[in-house]
């Protein structure tokens, strides 16, 4: 069996150069030509690509949200949910979302577009770090996450229309080490309660026999998901639901980069903020920053380690050299989570599957890629593993040497402890300062966005909303009370 590409077992040296200490420099703004992503480009994928980027611009909302990926568009959809359900509102509140550039270009847009909950991945680990009922939060989090994007498209008859596949993952062990986590972590989760029913541990020859790859194995449900098509239809959905029960009103401005925020200091404004863009500005009572690894331009006290780290990573679509009934439709995983692939539906006339495989930052190590933001390019060393990748661990059905169709980078927000921070701005040199009144944030999902930033989103429309009502919010069950900005404090 031929070596792989990628070095083995880094992930914890990966962690320690994430949480060393740097004098790093707040993120730039993302450059204006990045590289062309197989989800945005493909011809008629993103018709609101330049929404709002010409035109009058909406100067005055009641909550302004940065940023046009999942996380803040799924904002502006539970904030649309929630003020329709309560009705509690003297007069429509007006939401606007704005971007830096085309819509849902960021890491959304370049992501792998899988769609599939933790079962017990890491569950030691997070539990010494944060203790058992935390580990519990972290897994239900997911779970909850799935569960309702999945029902919300199928409620909406938009399987097809968004492709969402039912394919489950496997997640390929490489090592003997990764063998001995994941029974470890299997055992811990199902020691606290959790339902690991849905879990099949595969032996190699198992895994060789259905799947082609020489490696033990476990498998358990998921899915994939055009993430692009997925933003598209929430803002849709939250739009038409503001405009159906005329409590709130969504607009878009692509395009429109947020340069700088400033209090405004006028006593007769009803308005707290002033968002700079190169169009002119825009006053705001809430401000949702859904930036995530741009997100210590704007709020500098976020830069470095102790905040969120920008991460680039790369993602190549090459052709499967067989059929999609000997490839299976399954997504995988393998080597500690560092590469992720699966195969995308036949298109017409197509016989063999375009395959999206990201990963191979480890190629680049120590560095990993880390505090790279530009987009614009991609990393040849990372460009080689993945060319490599796929026919090593799959012999025979994929092609030695053949170039691939699309490659593509994407900028991540990484944290030291892989959580997103959730919650109202806090000052961490004076935490009781009204400093950063009315704004909030939703960033830093550490490159596992697609299982969590949905329902991150809903926990911080819920806070707004309930501070615009005068109400006081409660704390789901099913969110990890580290993720709360106001717990973060001493990172």
């Amino acid at each position: 069996m031929a070596a792989l590409p990628v070095p083995l077992n880094v992930h914890a040296q990966q962690q320690a150069t994430l949480a060393r200490p740097v004098d790093s420099v707040p993120a730039p703004f993302p450059v204006p030509n990045p590289t062309k992503s197989f989800w945005i480009d493909t011809p008629g994928a993103n018709p609101l690509a330049k929404e709002g980027s010409q035109g009058p611009l909406t100067a005055d909302a009641d909550i302004a949200i940065i940023g046009s990926g999942i996380s803040g568009v799924s904002a502006a959809y539970h904030l649309s949910h929630l003020l329709a359900e309560s009705g509690n509102t003297s007069k429509p509140l007006k939401i606007v979302i704005l971007e830096a550039r085309d819509f849902c270009s960021g890491a959304t847009g370049r992501n792998g577009g899988h769609l599939t909950a933790a079962a017990f991945e890491e569950f030691t680990a997070y539990s010494t770090s944060f203790g058992t009922d935390e580990a519990i939060r972290a897994i239900a989090l997911e779970k909850r996450t799935v569960s309702e994007i999945v029902n919300l498209v199928k409620q909406t008859g938009n399987e097809a229309t968004l492709d969402l596949i039912p394919g489950g993952r496997v997640n390929l062990l490489f090592t003997e080490p990764e063998v001995v986590q994941a029974k470890l972590d299997f055992e811990a989760a199902k020691a606290a309660g959790i339902d690991v029913s849905h879990v099949d541990f595969l032996t190699k020859e198992q895994v060789e026999k259905e799947y082609g790859a020489s490696y033990p194995a476990f498998r358990t449900p998921g899915y994939n998901i055009w993430p692009l098509k997925l933003v598209t239809h929430l803002y849709n959905l939250g739009k038409t639901t503001g405009e159906n029960s005329s409590t709130s009103s969504l607009h878009l401005h692509t395009n429109t980069p947020v340069t700088a925020i400033a209090a405004i200091s006028d006593a007769t404004s009803a308005r707290r903020w002033n968002l700079i863009t190169p169009r002119g500005p825009i006053a705001a009572s809430y401000v949702l920053h859904a930036t995530n690894a741009y997100a210590s331009h704007l709020l500098p006290h976020l830069r470095g380690p102790s905040g969120i780290v920008p991460v680039r990573g790369q993602i190549i679509a090459t052709r499967a050299a067989v059929s999609e009934q000997i490839l299976t439709r399954s997504a995988f995983t393998g080597n500690e989570g560092f590469e992720y692939w699966f195969p995308r539906p036949l298109e017409p006339g197509q016989t063999n599957p375009l395959v999206i495989l990201g990963g191979g930052r480890e190629a680049t190590k120590p560095t990993f890629e880390l505090y790279v933001t530009d987009d614009s390019t991609v990393n040849s060393a990372v460009g080689d593993a993945l060319r490599k990748f796929l026919p090593v661990v799959f012999p025979g059905k994929y092609e030695d040497n053949k170039e691939p169709e699309m490659e593509w980078s994407g900028i991540m927000g990484f944290t030291k402890t892989g959580d997103p921070f959730v919650g109202p701005i806090i000052d961490r040199a004076n935490p009781e300062s009204t400093a950063y009144a009315g704004q909030y944030i939703s960033a830093g999902f550490t490159g596992h966005g697609m299982p969590r930033t949905f329902s991150c989103a809903e926990a911080v429309a819920q806070m707004m909303v309930a501070d615009i009502q005068g109400k006081e919010w409660s704390i789901p069950e099913w969110l990890p009370r580290h993720h709360l900005t106001e717990n973060r404090l001493g990172e």
